[in-house]
């Protein structure tokens, strides 16, 4: 991370695939089909959502606010690695570099917090029936919405800011396919103690703590449902969760291969592959395991095509 050729950075060339390119055709097509399908995907979750009333409950409510940030997470970076892989090229201006990183740090931030408001539903759903209406509240699920976006925005904010402070090294070349705070690290000539320092809060606060909310969810869950005489009864129970275990784990072993790591152990082929994962693949996958697991969006799509 140090240097001495310190010049003010007018313009980043983001490196992508530029390793690959006798693989280029392939992964333009790639990109282009999986970002085509999480359009469709999470649009027409959404839409379904939107218009179907049996589905105007609090865990659909936070299932539209999922394929949303489905929708805008990839919408951030699959765009430009597209121009990027037709172009050859991959720059990318300084204020351009941070707008990305801010919206893409706010999008995939605030999918943690949701994922545990998502975890506290099925919870009081199974573990607290009869206070379910009361707890989950239209009002309740406002605040904790509002409360995800906020926490995605404010963690966002501070280490797009702090990022933007430091000095960088030339060339300006980020050995990954979109502006992120780890491969920006790689090229700081400055201090930045503080700025790792923020990342492992934040690793500790938005990830390690959503995730122990969501492992105390389904551990009160686990053992209520174990309380269940009725096999069926067990399964059907169990049955409402799976959805949301497979998106959890498919969302957290993606994210932790990138950020729940020493800043020191970086490998630039490691977290350019789990980028493409949590970036590209995940939203495409989330609308698939909603429609096949969830019986009540299957009942919805066959409304909306008997039309």
């Amino acid at each position: 991370m140090g240097g001495n050729n310190i010049t003010i950075a007018e313009e980043f060339i983001l490196l992508g695939f530029s390793h690959l390119p006798h693989l280029r055709s392939i992964l333009l097509c790639m990109f282009l089909f999986l970002y085509a399908c999480t359009l469709l995907g999470n649009s027409l979750i959404t839409l379904l959502i939107i218009k179907d009333p049996r589905l105007h409950t609090p865990m659909y409510f936070f299932l539209a606010n999922l394929s949303i940030l489905d929708l805008l997470s990839p919408s951030v970076t699959v765009p430009k690695m597209i121009q990027d892989l037709v172009s050859g090229k991959g720059v990318i201006s300084v204020h351009g570099c941070f707008v990305q990183m801010f919206f893409l740090i706010t999008f995939i931030g605030s999918e943690c917090p949701l994922l545990s408001v998502m975890a506290f539903d099925r919870y009081v759903a199974i573990c607290k029936p009869l206070h379910y209406r009361i707890i989950m509240s239209n009002k309740m699920c406002s605040w904790l919405m509002g409360g995800v976006w906020i926490l995605g925005s404010f963690y966002s904010l501070l280490h797009t800011l702090l990022t933007k402070n430091i000095q960088f090294c030339g060339p300006f070349s980020i050995n990954h396919v979109f502006c992120d705070v780890l491969p920006l690290f790689q090229l700081a000539c400055s201090n930045i103690t503080l700025n790792i320092a923020l990342l492992y809060v934040s690793v500790f606060l938005n990830g390690i703590c959503n995730f122990s909310i969501i492992l105390g969810s389904y551990s009160s869950i686990i053992t209520a449902i174990a309380r269940i005489t009725s096999k069926d009864g067990r399964l059907k129970t169990f049955s409402t969760c799976a959805s949301h275990l497979i998106v959890v784990s498919v969302y957290y072993c993606t994210v932790m291969a990138s950020y729940f790591r020493s800043v020191s152990s970086y490998s630039e082929s490691r977290d350019r592959t789990a980028a493409v994962v949590y970036t590209a693949l995940t939203p495409v996958l989330n609308p698939i395991i909603y429609s096949f697991r969830n019986n009540d969006v299957k009942k919805a799509l066959k409304k909306l095509f008997g039309k």
